[in-house]
């Protein structure tokens, strides 16, 4: 198997850090329930701002369980249009090495993504050419470059030749983890993190480097840990998320200046706007752009319905018949502030539902474990303000129920952008989806009205006391 190494150190209780241990279930549920529910942060403004653009990125990657199959074409763009471009079907047409073939077979890839089908070819061509990739999360990205960079490395030589990096240094062991799995059949390639936690390793003898810009840069310019002239790859990842981290863009220049001229550069990003166009030109030169269209949102196969409620325990007591009448794969509960989402949580805890809070308050090590929980089924239900609105998909989702609608915090009215991302997160992939909307007044029932009149959809009543009334919408 391939080998890799890190090493651990005492990192800091805060938002965007690991504690040294992971904790159990027990410990979480501890930590979560001693949350302090009258802190100054009970806006969603206040949520949304302590939560970062790594953060999401890394809570997609921990609840991805599949590649999103798009419908979409994949858009190219190269300095020769006359130049040959080439797509595969399969993983065999590549003529990968058995091992590595196996690998990937191990992990679950039984043909190349949409992305990959294109991105491979361009990646794995002699000469090498320079790619820079754009498409949302989960449709293959990670797998493409690190195949990519597995290819060109020489085992023979035992120094670094592809560099990998990453933002964070979640998003780095995540990314470094995909690697490992890949190449569980190349015991001779040996892997290497450059993350927090030691600060001059010596002279380095591993062949792959996953890391962070900072530490990357210290180890290669300040300590010169590894010859980086003799690097062959060198892989940017979320360039999207890396401008948007403070520090990381400069450092990155700064280790793409030291790079050989003929060093294979290649740039992912989530995104490609105006300021991620503008980084790639710095980083990518001549190269060879493939992007895929986002997949859109849309209410095509979502059934939707309101609950008329007076007060918050008729609310409460509607969520909970719903619960006790519905089956359910699996729920999302959106609440407006991260105290009534807190409380809720423990509310339905008490009563014997097994629930999971993921708030801006947790922890990066809290949020990855309720989010485990939840994508393997522990947990059937979540609950969160906005932040699992940004574009996080779960294939088991099958019901989303707002307990408060969505609110623009300038306008103090319906938020119908926010509306479409929280219950997108159910009718996906073809499936029907079922989205339930608490309403607890004339100003949440206009607002009702609204979505029906911005979306063009009608909305149903649903009488949360009627249980035949409530089977009869899940089965619909």
């Amino acid at each position: 198997m391939a080998t890799s190494q890190y090493v651990d150190d005492e990192w800091e209780s805060s938002p965007s850090t690991l504690k040294p241990h992971t904790s159990t279930a027990d410990n979480l549920s501890r930590d979560v329930s001693n949350i302090n529910l009258q802190s100054n942060g009970d806006s969603t403004e206040n949520e949304e701002s302590s939560v970062t653009a790594a953060d999401i990125s890394l809570m997609k990657k921990i609840l991805r369980t599949r590649l999103i199959q798009s419908r979409n074409d994949v858009e190219v763009t190269r300095s020769d249009p006359k130049s040959p471009l080439y797509s595969v079907k399969t993983f065999e047409e590549l003529r990968l090495p058995e091992e590595l073939l196996k690998g990937l077979y191990e992990m679950g890839f039984q043909a190349p993504s949409k992305i990959q089908e294109t991105a491979l070819p361009v990646l794995l061509a002699n000469p090498p050419s320079n790619l820079i990739a754009q498409s949302q999360s989960g449709t293959g990205k990670t797998a493409a470059f690190v195949l990519a960079s597995i290819c060109r490395v020489d085992t023979n030589l035992n120094y670094p030749q592809a560099l990998i990096l990453s933002p964070t240094y979640e998003l780095a062991m995540q990314t470094g983890e995909v690697a490992q799995q890949m190449a569980k059949y190349l015991p001779s390639l040996k892997f290497m993190f450059a993350v927090r936690g030691i600060d001059n390793p010596g002279t380095i003898d591993k062949h792959i480097i996953f890391g962070t810009p900072g530490k990357v840069m210290d180890w290669a310019l300040r300590y010169r840990c590894f010859d980086i002239k003799k690097i062959k790859v060198f892989v940017l990842d979320e360039a999207d998320v890396m401008i948007d981290t403070q520090g990381h863009r400069n450092q990155s220049i700064r280790i793409h200046k030291a790079l050989p001229n003929d060093c294979q550069m290649m740039l992912f990003s989530a995104t490609y706007d105006q300021p991620v166009m503008d980084f790639a030109e710095m980083i990518v030169s001549n190269p060879v752009i493939i992007r895929l269209k986002r997949e859109e949102e849309s209410l095509e196969n979502i059934n939707q319905y309101y609950v008329e409620c007076a007060n918050d325990s008729e609310k409460y007591r509607a969520l909970a018949n719903i619960f006790g009448t519905i089956s359910m794969g699996q729920a999302f509960i959106f609440c407006h502030t991260k105290k009534s989402a807190s409380w809720l949580a423990e509310k339905l805890n008490k009563d014997g539902h097994a629930v999971g809070l993921i708030s801006g308050d947790l922890t990066v090590e809290q949020r990855t474990e309720v989010l485990r929980r939840f994508r393997d089924g522990q947990e059937r239900v979540l609950i969160s303000t906005n932040l699992m609105a940004r574009g996080i998909d779960v294939d088991q989702v099958t019901v989303v129920i707002n307990y408060d609608l969505p609110i623009n915090v300038v306008t103090r009215d319906i938020d119908c952008e926010t509306y479409l991302h929280r219950i997108g997160r159910t009718g996906r992939f073809g499936k029907l989806g079922l989205a339930i909307n608490l309403v607890d007044g004339p100003k949440t029932m206009a607002m009702i009205r609204k979505l029906e009149s911005h979306f063009g959809r009608k909305i149903y009543r649903l009488d949360a006391t009627d249980v035949d009334e409530i089977e009869k919408i899940s089965k619909d």
